[in-house]
């Protein structure tokens, strides 16, 4: 009779452990949010994407989110020819772009930053042109030190370098610049690192740096001060759209992500990382 009670026991224990790991099992659905994603493109994206991906993965085990870098025009190109399952870029699509789909996930503005020893507290928008322009080469002309200016401009193919030149109506061909960098990183370093030198970066890069011990601080434009806030309310003169873009409707996994990416569950890491959430 204990045997008898044992085996049924043990049959009794088998049955609830087989209806455990059926329930356990993740619906048919789930099995198209397994395998890898690879995004790739804008420097200031990246970094917000990246930090999502860190998060959808651990609600996603199966999956894998593989973030690249190298600027807004690798995104477009690379969601066009399905190297990359989607692309990042750091701006609205433009008219030769509307084959592709764009989904916004955040709001940003771009900044002139200067190191924070700079006593030069404000330029205007045709001092900046100017400086750029290779008319105002020391910073004595604009009620600095009597020192050489240390032009910072950003690579060709940046959607950032894009929107400066827009804003302030410059030409890139006409700047003339004595330090060519790629990410918004890049050139936060190398204004923290001269007095003399003058960039522009994402708002919320450069915010993020300037008060997190950097030594960069942020230039007003058209007298508004740069911050996310000021992005978040509509009355920062350069503001745009961080956007996610694929060529074909998002399917699968790829829309699980990009879904993920809009939602209120990453509002945290957008304010985080010194954005501002779409919903906003």
């Amino acid at each position: 009779m204990k045997n008898l009670g044992i085996i049924a026991l043990l049959s009794l224990g088998s049955s609830i452990c087989f209806v455990l790991q059926s329930c356990s099992k993740p619906p048919e659905v789930a099995k198209e949010l397994q395998g890898k994603l690879v995004l790739t493109g804008s420097s200031t994206v990246a970094p917000l994407a990246a930090e999502i991906a860190k998060r959808y993965e651990m609600e996603h085990p199966e999956a894998r989110i593989d973030v690249q870098t190298g600027g807004s025009s690798r995104g477009i190109a690379d969601a066009r020819q399905g190297t990359a399952d989607i692309g990042m870029i750091s701006r609205s699509l433009k008219a030769n772009e509307k084959d592709l789909q764009a989904f916004t996930i955040a709001k940003d503005g771009i900044s002139v930053i200067l190191n924070r020893d700079n006593r030069v507290q404000n330029l205007s928008d045709k001092q900046i042109v100017n400086i750029y322009t290779g008319k105002i080469t020391n910073w004595k002309q604009v009620g600095g030190t009597d020192a050489p200016i240390t032009v910072v401009n950003k690579a060709d193919g940046r959607s950032t370098l894009e929107l400066f030149a827009e804003h302030f109506k410059i030409k890139t061909k006409d700047i003339e610049a004595d330090v060519v960098i790629g990410d918004n990183e890049q050139g936060i370093k190398t204004v923290a690192g001269n007095p003399n030198a003058i960039g522009y970066v994402s708002i919320g890069s450069g915010e993020y740096a300037a008060t997190h011990k950097t030594p960069i601080k942020l230039l007003p434009v058209e007298g508004v001060t740069a911050s996310i806030t000021n992005v978040s309310k509509g009355t920062f003169p350069i503001s745009r759209s961080l956007n996610l873009v694929t060529n074909t409707t998002p399917t699968g996994l790829q829309k699980s992500f990009i879904d993920f990416a809009r939602s209120p569950q990453v509002q945290d890491i957008v304010k985080e990382q010194y954005f501002v959430p779409v919903s906003q």
